[in-house]
């Protein structure tokens, strides 16, 4: 198969006059590619993918390019005969190329054959880098599941609704500075120059934007740093006069946009795309099953071994009952003087009102009678166990 590609590819290239080279690079391999003959070769370099497992699954193959100057042309596609019959469309063809996806680091499918066109006057050096765990996927997917997961929280949370609506009128400011802006250019020969060239010329008009913002980031940064912080300033004005979304019906469709992103991440985080819907899967079947299907092999598992109960020694259940009850003290207090209480009416129900403003000052619940009278029972009681055990003893002898 890849003896008639490579044939087609000689005839092909014979009829355009230009000469070229396929390349099946491997992990680590590195090609230069310099400038003997003019015209130039057009070199081709492609990666042959591996079998599908699921140790693979983050995985990532890059085609890292180290180019001086930038000027090349860069031609993708699944197989070398898809990159050539590109190159040889974009060279016969009326195409003003004012905008072309150049890259440094060129992402390749780990898993299908997958080719990238070289087309430069100047020398230049490249680099296949296979990656087995891209852990910005696995933080993709992580980020993924986390987002589905925390989906209905996050529509209740008033902290997120904060960060989202500031978040969202930074962006829409923005967008509306960039739009008076472009009021102040004439329509009429743009829209001639995008309608003769087609979409390209748009495309180059956006990168020349997008060049110019960056190039006020970083040469006014304090005017961009006030903009941002006075227009996040209204927008939490904004936010904090409408306040938090109450409705329901709204509430749904932010957990389900939420939800639908989480869905698209976990997607996206990989090129494995059976294992990312079987994920997908998983996580849907995970989250829609009744709690109750989850307790049962729980339930099954402590039935079929039962945990081992230690019991208490008496030091550990006196203990115990001091710290319990003392805790239980201290949370009542608290309660009765917090607004939750009505100490009037409290007051209004209790025989001694004393005692009952002793006890919220932080003395102790008992009086000195009720102390001495609980010892005296237990010393009786004590006593008389001991009187018990003595009689059955003369008893048995």
């Amino acid at each position: 198969m890849h003896f008639i590609t490579l044939v087609f590819l000689v005839l092909t290239a014979a009829s355009a006059g230009r000469a070229f080279n396929v390349h099946y690079l491997h992990q680590g391999e590195k090609f230069s590619a310099g400038v003997q003959r003019m015209p130039p070769e057009f070199h081709i370099f492609c990666y042959a993918g591996k079998p599908k497992y699921l140790i693979h699954i983050w995985q990532s193959v890059m085609l890292q390019l180290d180019h001086k100057s930038g000027d090349y042309t860069q031609y993708d596609g699944p197989s070398p005969d898809a990159v050539m019959e590109e190159f040889n469309a974009n060279r016969y063809s009326w195409n003003l190329n004012l905008f072309t996806n150049k890259q440094k680091q060129m992402h390749l499918d780990p898993f299908n054959e997958s080719c990238i066109g070289i087309d430069s006057r100047e020398s230049y050096t490249v680099t296949l880098n296979v990656i087995r765990i891209d852990y910005w996927k696995v933080l993709l997917l992580l980020g993924g599941i986390s987002l589905f997961l925390t989906a209905n929280r996050l529509s209740r949370n008033t902290l997120f609704y904060y960060i989202c609506g500031i978040s969202l009128g930074i962006c829409t400011s923005f967008l509306i500075l960039i739009y008076l802006i472009s009021r102040l250019f004439p329509r009429k020969p743009i829209m001639y120059g995008v309608a003769a060239f087609g979409w390209t010329v748009g495309i180059y008009l956006l990168q020349l934007l997008w060049d110019n913002v960056r190039v006020i980031l970083l040469n006014y940064k304090s005017y961009v740093v006030w903009y941002t912080l006075i227009t996040g300033f209204i927008s939490f004005i904004i936010c904090y006069r409408w306040g938090p979304i109450e409705n329901e019906r709204s509430r749904n469709l932010i957990r389900w946009a939420l939800q639908g992103a989480g869905l698209i991440a976990i997607f996206f985080s990989t090129q494995f795309q059976e294992a990312a819907m079987g994920q997908i899967v998983a996580l849907l079947l995970f989250h829609n099953v009744p709690s109750t299907w989850l307790l049962k092999p729980k339930t099954y598992w402590k039935k079929r071994f039962p945990p081992k109960i230690k019991p208490l020694t008496n030091d550990e259940y006196y203990e115990q009952g001091v710290r319990e009850t003392t805790k239980a003290l201290e949370d009542l207090r608290k309660y009765c003087s917090s607004p939750e209480c009505k100490q009037w009416q409290v007051a209004m129900k209790l025989k001694d009102v004393k005692r009952f403003a002793s006890f919220m000052e932080g003395n102790s619940h008992l009086s000195d009678e009720e102390i001495l009278e609980y010892e005296t029972s237990i010393h009786t009681t004590d006593l008389t166990d001991d009187e018990s055990e003595y009689t059955e003893d003369e008893q048995c002898f």
